[in-house]
């Protein structure tokens, strides 16, 4: 049977993977810093045309140096930022075809949506139809054509952010740089903004970089993420690899919720290994990714929810450990158990609420059986 054909809108995006694609920026062997303090340090990073890329790290890390330093507010100590192959080092912001929305918005209260979504393009004295035509287009784009006669203190909080977009794509930039824009917004209202700033990154084709520290929000909208830490990239990958292919116990710490046990690593076979790491457990069964010599210290990363609870030992897993419930957490649509194992470690799993109950299979104290495949965790040697 012949494969069935893919829609247009199946067709993967991934020029990271292609050798022959060109980036649109280059971060090429960029250190940053401020008296002594290192807040770049020898960064090298590409990110290519329409991505939609995230920069994601505890406060302090360097992301937002990064950004700064792409706007034109910074210039790098060493190294060179190439945007379309030329170096943009020491060229003026508003000389770049780079726009950035602030956190804040930065909207002027005094005008209103329209004239708000003009202002850039009436200080590069465009035709006034020119002008017209353009704004109409943003505030279809952004859903905002009733609102163009209202002031900001007029609008919601999620309308007043994309009055802030559409006044940074209205000059139509290479590159847009989205500071936390999603901060002030309350969590419903953030979620649902995140596809719809997918959605317009996707229809302008602009390349938009985003600084967060909300972990969930990167993984929603972007399309790679570079992981930081003290002004290093530690990972750059999807979102996907990221979480389910972490390089390092950092990277694993940082993305989600995760289980980091550390044991000794023993090779049981070409791809195959075992972690001991409790006395009173039997050592875990793993796959490997990566050639490690016996008695090297390791750690096993395994997810929450690759972990099952069960009531009886299972026999269809390579990996099982007995435990007692020492806290619950109930979130809804997954209820989170906090497990003591005889060893004394704490490990945690999360099961799905897929049907309404009238009462909890687990409670407090009770004695389970945790167990996973050998295919559900992570040995790391870093």
């Amino acid at each position: 049977m012949a494969e069935k054909p893919r829609k247009p809108s199946q067709v993967v995006y991934a020029p990271w993977e292609d050798p022959q694609a060109k980036p649109l920026i280059e971060f090429r062997g960029v250190t940053k810093k401020f008296g002594e303090f290192v807040a770049i340090d020898d960064l090298t990073l590409d990110i290519y045309e329409r991505e939609f890329f995230a920069l994601l790290g505890p406060s302090g890390c360097g992301k937002t140096t990064m950004m700064r330093m792409l706007a034109g507010f910074e210039r790098p100590t060493e190294g060179d930022i190439l945007l379309g192959g030329q170096s943009i080092v020491g060229v003026p912001p508003n000389e770049r075809p780079v726009n950035m929305m602030f956190q804040s918005y930065a909207l002027f209260p005094h005008l209103s949506v329209w004239d708000n979504i003009a202002f850039g393009l009436k200080r590069d004295k465009l035709p006034k139809d020119r002008i017209t035509e353009r704004v109409e287009e943003m505030l279809r784009l952004t859903r905002l054509e009733k609102f163009g006669h209202r002031k900001p203190h007029q609008i919601s909080g999620g309308q007043r952010q994309r009055v802030a977009l559409a006044r940074s794509l209205a000059k139509a930039p290479k590159l847009l740089l989205l500071d936390e824009p999603l901060g002030a917004l309350d969590r419903k209202l953030r979620e649902e903004t995140q596809f719809e700033l997918m959605d317009i990154q996707e229809k302008t084709g602009t390349t938009f970089v985003i600084v967060t520290h909300d972990q969930e929000e990167a993984m929603t909208v972007a399309s790679r993420i570079a992981v930081m830490d003290n002004g290093k990239v530690i990972q750059v990958d999807t979102p996907a690899r990221v979480y389910e292919a972490p390089n390092s116990v950092y990277v694993a710490d940082f993305i989600g919720d995760v289980n980091l046990l550390e044991g000794t690593f023993r090779r049981t076979g070409p791809e195959r290994g075992e972690i001991t790491y409790s006395e009173n457990e039997p050592p875990i069964a793993a796959e490997l990714f990566e050639d490690i010599p016996d008695g090297q210290t390791v750690s096993y990363a395994i997810r929450p929810e690759k972990i099952r609870v069960s009531a009886e030992k299972p026999e269809d897993r390579a990996n099982s450990a007995w435990g007692t419930i020492i806290d619950i957490g109930y979130l809804g649509n997954v209820s989170t158990y906090h497990v003591q194992m005889a060893g004394g470690q704490m490990v945690k799993a999360a099961m799905t609420n897929s049907t309404r109950l009238d009462r909890r299979d687990f409670t407090w104290e009770d004695e389970v059986w945790l167990s996973w495949r050998e295919t559900a965790g992570l040995v790391l040697t870093k």
